[in-house]
């Protein structure tokens, strides 16, 4: 069994932050899974039902998913594996999905997705074998920075545009995102610790009052919360293994890729830990997590940006926080009424709190190119730097033999292929 190091919150009050391989008291770490469970909602719900898929099911994979990603990085690399919305787009071409409600062709998705995952897994056995050398070496600070910044900066159209459908609900995001700002400013100790998760129940609060009170918006709906059954079997589904849909589902693997590698660079920034050694079992954990995830009717999964901003914030990189927040997620995904809660968190509130934690991950990508000195007087660092934000805030899309490389990927590979032809010695 992985033993952490027990450290005393005092460690953090005193400008210290708490290691992969530490953790702080039980109650304190149950505390802080929860916050990193709630990080995850809004992003891990929502790409299913773009999809189609069982949120529920999406829930639950994503929690045996960290498990498996835990055990198989040996506790070493805190993360948490949530639905990836690299699929998005080509489960809908694959299963002709038009919504809303079940995919009726989930199967044919779901053979691609396994696909996917095994094909990802491969790729990290090749990097497992051969070293990180070529990490270092295509993957100086101006590119890494660049990447993970251009992660939270893509994910910014997410709630400022699907998650805020009237004028009250951007309001509210705005109260929702002033209302965690002012939990991370002006109080101290574990609830400042807590910003996320205490910024959205004030701002549910707030929400309550101003639409079931005073009849401003779209009141809180808890009927189907009071109606939901305790436990309850999610809907599982069995994958169909269609040639057509696995030739165009499997290479987002090189998108996953593409992200856990930005993922891991920025906790390795953040933690002070060279994490780089286990990038090739990282790779093969999230595959193995993405073909069980396929498998059972779950989306593929993938290292989570919204965690990351959540560690950024708190100085808190424990991976106990992760097992918690896996068996949290396992044991809500088995609840018919925690499905029925997710509906009831208002749609702003969720979108004011993804503001915050998606801008918290494009300033650890900026943070990368401070504590590095990156030289932007260098214009080999400006132009890359510089097309790279463009590239993924822009979701600038290529598309070839079928297969469609989107925002993240060609901001990615972009970074990198552009600083090994400009680094070339003149």
């Amino acid at each position: 069994m992985f033993q952490w190091t027990e450290k005393s919150p005092a460690a953090l009050q005193a400008g210290g932050v708490i290691g992969p391989d530490e953790r702080l008291p039980w109650g304190q770490t149950t505390v802080m899974g929860v916050q990193h469970l709630i990080a995850m909602f809004g992003a891990t719900v929502l790409a299913p039902l773009l999809m189609g898929f069982d949120p529920n099911v999406a829930v639950l994979m994503s929690g045996i998913g960290t498990l498996i990603f835990f055990v198989m990085t040996g506790g070493k690399v805190p993360s948490y594996l949530g639905s990836s919305f690299a699929f998005i787009g080509v489960v809908i071409a694959a299963s002709g999905y038009a919504g809303p409600g079940p995919n009726v062709n989930i199967g044919v998705a779901l053979g691609g997705i396994v696909a996917c995952g095994l094909l990802y897994f491969i790729i990290g056995a090749i990097v497992h074998v051969a070293g990180t050398g070529w990490i270092e070496r295509f993957m100086p600070p101006v590119v890494t920075g660049s990447v993970v910044a251009v992660i939270g900066l893509h994910l910014a159209y997410i709630p400022i545009k699907n998650m805020s459908p009237t004028a009250f609900d951007a309001w509210m995001q705005a109260i929702t995102f002033v209302s965690v700002a002012l939990v991370a400013v002006f109080t101290r100790g574990m609830v400042q610790r807590l910003l996320i998760l205490m910024g959205l129940i004030v701002a549910s609060v707030i929400y309550a009052v101003l639409t079931n009170g005073l009849g401003l918006g779209q009141p809180i709906d808890l009927s189907g919360v009071a109606s939901a059954a305790w436990i309850g079997m999610p809907n599982f589904s069995t994958p169909v293994f269609e040639a057509n849909a696995m030739l165009l589902i499997a290479p987002v693997a090189v998108i996953l890729v593409a992200e856990n590698l930005g993922h891991i660079k920025a906790v390795t920034a953040m933690t002070g830990k060279n994490l780089d050694v286990y990038m090739g079992r990282a790779f093969m954990g999230d595959g193995v997590a993405t073909m069980v995830a396929g498998g059972v009717g779950g989306t593929g999964v993938t290292t989570y940006a919204e965690n990351i901003g959540v560690m950024a914030a708190t100085k808190i990189y424990s991976t106990a926080v992760f097992v918690i927040a896996a068996l949290m997620a396992i044991l809500l995904g088995f609840s018919p009424k925690f499905g029925a809660v997710i509906q009831a968190i208002p749609l702003a509130v969720m979108g004011g709190v993804s503001i915050v934690v998606f801008g918290l991950i494009a300033i650890a990508g900026a943070k990368i190119w401070v504590d590095n000195k990156v030289d932007f007087s260098d214009n080999k660092n400006l132009i890359v730097a510089a097309i790279t934000l463009v590239l993924g805030t822009g979701d600038f899309t290529l598309k070839f033999a079928g297969f469609e490389l989107g925002g993240i990927g060609t901001a990615t590979f972009g970074a990198i292929l552009l600083y090994a032809l400009l680094n070339r010695t003149r």
